[in-house]
């Protein structure tokens, strides 16, 4: 991968064809389990943490914030993830985002990675692999890099944002 730069004013970047298929199977992971039907869903863990309890001291309370959010929330991960899938270039290839875009692929990195990280059970102790033996250890791989993803992304927002390029 070629990180994402400021360019002009917009963020760029280079994914191989194996990162544009990683990006893209997670995508399509992370809208099934958002478009599913709350009873084939149950209480997954992931859903809880990407669409949380307003209130976790008051479960009526905490129902109605849920009554009152969880649409649009799940409509705004929505229209992220779509953006995310219109411009990501299914074979590898640049990456071409205006702020908007970005900001929409900021907001999905981060729910890929709690995703992953939930499912993994990372927490801050946890290292990134020295060796990639076990499934675990590429799923692990899989984590860190969409974390220097990320990283890399709010450092060119920030530089499109202020103007430098």
């Amino acid at each position: 991968m070629k990180p994402f730069r400021a360019r002009g004013g917009l963020v760029v970047a280079r994914l191989d064809a194996a990162e544009a298929g990683i990006v893209g199977l997670l995508l399509d992971q992370l809208d099934q389990l958002l478009s599913a039907d709350a009873g084939d869903v149950g209480d997954d863990p992931v859903l809880a943490r990407l669409l949380p309890d307003g209130h976790r001291s008051d479960p009526a309370l905490a129902a109605d914030y849920r009554d009152l959010t969880e649409s649009a929330l799940r409509s705004g991960k929505a229209d992220d993830l779509a953006t995310v899938r219109a411009t990501l270039p299914p074979d590898g290839g640049d990456v071409r985002l205006d702020p908007d875009q970005a900001a929409a692929w900021l907001r999905t990195s981060n729910d890929l990675r709690l995703a992953l990280g939930t499912r993994l059970d990372i927490t801050e102790d946890t290292e990134p692999p020295e060796d990639f033996t076990e499934e675990r250890d590429h799923q692990l791989g899989v984590y860190y890099w969409l974390t220097a993803v990320q990283g890399a992304l709010v450092d060119a927002l920030v530089d499109v944002r202020s103007g430098r390029r």
